[in-house]
């Protein structure tokens, strides 16, 4: 059967990242212009669904405690869209967005995450930025206010999520399945066992233009291959972490649109 088209939502949130250097906010809540104006929607026969715009970013904490009221928001948006029977695909932000996408989802029932990222982000002590503990947030490890939203603590099952190309060398409980860069790499795969969301976080890539860039990493090509594999099961998907202002030429914008659209067209 034919793929259903996407419909695009942005989710321009910055509210889960310190800042550069002092007094610099990243970039990464311009990630939704840079790719729509490579042409994104309308190479994949999108539909546009507009944006959920987020509170301006400020200090850390300050912005850790508005993260709440902005996942609820997101996923109020994300749950309209799922429910008429619409596949999301959300440009943010930063990896905060990845609460509101799964609290969408566990107010339907049980999904699963293919969490596609150069780190495992679960961070559970010492907690600050929460973009550095998205994955910890959604299998529940956080105080109430982020992680038992309505009641719904875990937003995902340890047992419903596998990681994807992690290369940062983070660890994580056994009870979630990480298949790492190299092993990803020697064939090594798996998927959820239930419907699932991916997020993707462009710092999977070999890419300067996020908001921490490590060596090695996928080329384009081998995420596309990833992302076509992925696409079965998925109910939609989230991009994250790009930073056009790490890229003044724009030429990293549009490889990582010629990647999505080779991957994720019809």
């Amino acid at each position: 059967m034919p793929r259903r088209r996407w419909t695009v939502l942005d989710a321009p949130s910055n509210l889960g990242l310190r800042q550069l250097r002092p007094g610099v906010e990243p970039g990464a809540r311009r990630l939704a212009d840079a790719l729509r104006a490579c042409g994104l929607i309308e190479r994949l026969g999108g539909r546009d669904a507009g944006r959920v715009e987020a509170p301006p970013w400020t200090e850390m904490f300050e912005n850790r405690s508005r993260i709440p009221a902005y996942t609820v928001e997101l996923a109020e948006r994300l749950g309209n869209l799922l429910h008429a029977g619409e596949k999301p695909l959300v440009l943010g932000g930063d990896c905060s967005i990845l609460l509101g996408a799964m609290l969408a989802l566990r107010r339907r029932g049980q999904y699963g995450l293919a969490f596609l990222d150069g780190h495992l982000d679960f961070r559970t002590e010492d907690v600050d930025a929460v973009a550095g503990e998205d994955l910890a947030v959604v299998t529940g490890r956080a105080e109430d206010a982020l992680a038992d939203i309505d009641g719904l603590r875990p937003y995902v099952r340890d047992e419903d999520v596998v990681a994807l190309g992690e290369r940062a060398g983070d660890t994580i409980p056994s009870s979630i399945r990480v298949i790492g860069l190299d092993r990803l790499r020697r064939g090594e795969w798996a998927v959820p066992g239930v419907p699932y969301w991916i997020h993707l976080d462009a710092d999977v890539l070999r890419l300067d233009a996020v908001d921490s860039p490590q060596p090695g990493g996928l080329s384009y090509d081998e995420l596309a291959d990833v992302l076509r594999r992925l696409l079965p099961s998925a109910v939609g998907m989230h991009v994250t972490i790009f930073d056009p202002d790490k890229d003044p030429d724009g030429s990293a914008a549009h490889a990582l649109t010629d990647c999505l659209v080779s991957a994720l067209a019809p």
